[in-house]
């Protein structure tokens, strides 16, 4: 039997390959039968590629609340508009990034107050959570130097932060998956991307097949 109705995402630092693996992981679900819908935050719906033009431009001004709360209304019309639909169906749902990052974002990154950031990820998601988070794992001066070559130099609002920033993304999402261990997967994202779908799917074929 193909897998069906799960929710899988991928995080990870700027840089670490999560749109590669989406990719390479749903060809695999696929090709086992899976209906597969891949999604990335923000984004997904018209206002969260909308916001996403916003929240990702370089030199908008944006506090850091305001941008926790867009974030939060991005999620919520993903969540009620396309997952919750998606997995009633059956669907396997890959998101490049979700519930953590907002937590290691703006959370960690900007600091903001965690429970308030953990309060409008309730709000926006209500009981939806992922079955299976896969956390890819670099350093983040490796992954900005990945970032910088994909994108020919350019960078987004969060790529041209400073490297504390990062470092303490980096700190959050490694705490995060000490709290949640079971929903938690780490790989290390500095191997070859081949290795890394290798490991990835090792793991969801032990996880629901």
């Amino acid at each position: 039997m193909p897998i069906a109705g799960k929710f899988i995402t991928l995080e990870g630092g700027e840089g670490a390959g999560k749109s590669t693996q989406v990719a390479r992981l749903a060809e695999r679900l696929e090709a086992r039968g899976a209906t597969v819908l891949r999604l990335r935050e923000p984004g997904g719906t018209a206002l969260g590629e909308q916001m996403r033009a916003v929240l990702k431009q370089p030199g908008s001004m944006i506090v850091p609340q305001a941008e926790a709360l867009l974030f939060a209304a991005c999620r919520a019309q993903l969540v009620s508009e396309v997952i919750v639909p998606s997995l009633a169906a059956g669907s396997v749902v890959l998101c490049d990034r979700f519930i953590d990052s907002t937590v290691a974002y703006q959370a960690a990154g900007r600091g903001l107050e965690r429970n308030l950031i953990d309060a409008a990820n309730r709000l926006a998601c209500g009981t939806v959570c992922p079955d299976l988070t896969i956390l890819l794992d670099l350093d983040p001066a490796h992954g900005l130097g990945r970032a910088s070559l994909r994108d020919h130099g350019k960078h987004d609002r969060f790529e041209a932060l400073e490297t504390g920033f990062h470092q303490r993304v980096r700190a959050m999402y490694h705490a995060l998956a000490k709290e949640e261990p079971q929903r938690f997967f780490v790989v290390d994202a500095a191997q070859t991307p081949e290795k890394i779908s290798e490991i990835i799917w090792h793991e969801v074929q032990r996880r629901f097949l």
